[in-house]
């Protein structure tokens, strides 16, 4: 049940910490941008909805949002190519979450520093200590582990990723998994697995949220703050340790195209006629009815496209070994044996799916789709 006295409670609390960078505040950082105050509330509102929380918790969302540079943050690369940060660093027009996460990153991030070598070092070393117990660790890639853990070493006295992430983990308030490479292991732990890349939740004993995608939705990012910001708790999380409110459904559930799947309207060939107008892309890969995220909702690029808008189906990169279960991407799953992580089946909600071989559910959607085709024909 949520408390609402006990909410504002908490952050009452939060106003009365320093400010991380007292000398651009969020509220100013948004102001500078050209946000009005009616757009902040605006976009607290449809934060709200997001979090599945009660109209009436607006305001506080808003408060929580603005308090956020209280809460700090510390923000380590492994094996990764950066991008999860950069889709939201590039943004030639920033958005209200990307504004929030600029300034929740503080402490320590590597790509937006200025310091390097033994200060970057001293850096971390420093907000670890200042902040036990109370900053958040994001962590962004996969982590070389076991006898390939020095392939991903950092800095001048060549700690490896392993030893830098467990050591951050130890006093960390609240651990995020950022992107499917450290959720999961991501594109480095595909078979044959080289370097040994593993997920954070290898590393630390310690409950990780994993947010993964590649890269996820910034609403999936700052959406996580907020939570901690107004609960001091986890979120309720799936069976892969994902917030459900961000990965409890599938592409399939809400994409734009669902009404052509339903049709029996598909796209055989890119190219073709049905691409053009628009016809579901599952026969040639998309493997939406697999994926659980909200990309279908939120997209990107300033939310206003996203993989399947633009004509190429989902590959289901926030989903567990996708790499190795997915693959192909441009041919169509169900009609085959793989090795897969979907147990049950695609139509289970995210939190009562295991492990297994075969996708029955996944066989009952291409024949959804093979009846739906034929009929069309007949038609």
């Amino acid at each position: 049940m949520l408390d609402y006295n006990q909410i504002e409670s908490r952050l009452a609390a939060l106003e009365k910490l320093p400010s991380l960078n007292p000398q651009n505040s969020i509220p100013m950082a948004l102001e500078k941008a050209g946000f009005s105050r009616r757009d902040f509330m605006k976009w607290a509102g449809a934060m709200t909805a997001f979090l599945a929380l009660p109209a009436s918790f607006t305001p506080m969302v808003a408060k929580a949002a603005e308090l956020a540079d209280r809460l700090p943050v510390i923000w380590l690369h492994m094996a990764e190519c950066t991008g999860c940060s950069e889709s939201l660093l590039r943004s030639d027009t920033p958005t209200i979450d990307s504004l929030i996460f600029d300034y929740i990153s503080l402490e320590y991030h590597e790509t937006v520093m200025a310091a390097a070598g033994w200060q970057a070092e001293e850096n971390l070393e420093n907000a670890m200590k200042k902040y036990k117990g109370q900053y958040v660790l994001m962590v962004e890639g996969g982590i070389p582990c076991g006898d390939k853990e020095h392939y991903l070493t950092v800095g001048p006295h060549g700690k490896t990723g392993y030893e830098l992430t467990k050591m951050a983990s130890e006093d960390a308030y609240a651990i995020l998994a950022i992107g499917t490479c450290s959720s999961f292991g991501g594109i480095q732990a595909a078979r044959p697995n080289p370097s040994n890349a593993q997920p954070l939740s290898k590393v630390t004993n310690k409950t990780v949220i994993n947010v993964p995608g590649c890269p996820p939705s910034e609403k999936n990012i700052v959406g996580n703050v907020l939570q901690l910001l107004l609960f001091k708790e986890l979120p309720a999380l799936d069976v892969y340790n994902r917030p459900k409110w961000a990965y409890g459904l599938r592409i399939h559930d809400l994409c734009e195209r669902r009404g052509h799947f339903d049709a029996g309207e598909f796209v055989q060939s890119f190219g073709d006629e049905g691409a053009k107008n628009g016809y579901c892309l599952y026969k040639v890969g998309c493997k939406g009815p697999y994926t659980f995220n909200n990309c279908s909702r939120e997209r990107f690029n300033q939310h206003t496209s996203w993989p399947i808008q633009a004509g190429h189906g989902c590959i289901g990169c926030s989903e567990p070994n996708f790499w190795d279960t997915m693959g192909p991407f441009e041919e169509p799953m169900a009609s085959r044996k793989f090795d897969t992580v979907f147990g049950l089946g695609a139509d289970n909600v995210s939190d009562k799916i295991g492990i297994g071989v075969l996708t029955l559910t996944g066989v009952a959607i291409a024949a959804h789709a093979v009846i739906a085709s034929m009929k069309k024909n007949e038609e």
